[in-house]
């Protein structure tokens, strides 16, 4: 379990330096807000979340990678009685797993009382890499939870768990990341992965185009179910990003952590 903190903790700085600076020396957007306003909050936030996700594992001590040892040693699960190649069963959890993250963000937009904690996300002015791990510290309580049970339910190796969590978070940071990708590139990537212009149509303000692009990791789910938007109507240097709240509100730590209580 150290080791694979380590490797998580490890990435997750090395990505997060990467397109920082990259988005620094390329950005696709004019910012509206700083870094010195925006930060300092979404950086708690990230704080918050990993003090929450520890005292989670006081009461259930099997977190996402733990359940996948136990569910080995108990025998439980899909993949532990199947007994596929290794590298079959890594791929195949980690498209399930994509798959149950991108319903969950889905049903986080459906869902009154989830929406009220997902906005949260959505209400950041700037999209940029500390906009992909802005999150309520109950909806990363809520998520967890849902991976865990999940991870019972398929029985996928401890491997494959800590590949997907990796790919996950690093994804997440690059296709929130306010980086200018060459077109053609960007068309590229977009077959397999969520890019920061394909990502950034979902943190629009105008409602038809934030119920879109549902995806985090794999693009191609979006396509299948037909929620994928291609472009902003207003393209993305014009577009508005966040929610209604077009004021400096969504910088402010106590206004954010209390945002899912207020009408």
């Amino acid at each position: 379990m150290e080791t694979e903190l380590l490797w998580r903790f490890g990435t997750f700085l090395t990505l997060f330096a990467l397109f920082a600076g990259l988005e620094t020396l390329v950005p696709r957007r004019i910012r509206t807000l700083s870094r010195r306003r925006r930060w300092p909050t979404n950086l708690a936030m990230t704080v918050l979340n990993a003090v929450a996700l520890r005292g989670l594992a006081i009461l259930m001590p099997l977190l996402a990678i733990g359940a996948a040892l136990d569910a080995q040693a108990l025998g439980w699960g899909l993949f532990n009685r199947l007994g596929w190649a290794a590298w079959v069963e890594v791929v195949l959890a980690v498209l399930i797993l994509d798959l149950a993250i991108w319903a969950q963000h889905l049903i986080t937009h459906k869902v009154p009382l989830f929406w009220r904690f997902h906005r949260v996300h959505h209400a950041d002015r700037d999209m940029d890499v500390t906009t992909g791990f802005r999150f309520h510290p109950v909806e990363i309580l809520a998520s967890m939870g849902l991976k865990v049970g999940l991870v019972y339910l398929l029985g996928p190796s401890a491997l494959a768990v800590l590949v997907f969590e990796i790919l996950l978070s690093g994804t997440a940071l690059f296709n929130h990341a306010n980086l200018a990708v060459p077109t053609g590139l960007d068309r590229a990537l977009r077959l397999v992965l969520v890019t920061p212009d394909m990502h950034r149509v979902h943190h629009s303000v105008r409602r038809e185009e934030h119920d879109s692009n549902y995806g985090f990791c794999l693009s191609v789910w979006d396509r299948i179910f037909r929620t994928h938007v291609p472009e902003p109507t207003a393209g993305h240097e014009a577009m508005d990003v966040g929610l209604e709240w077009q004021d400096e509100r969504p910088a402010r730590l106590g206004w954010v952590l209390g945002l899912p209580f207020r009408r």
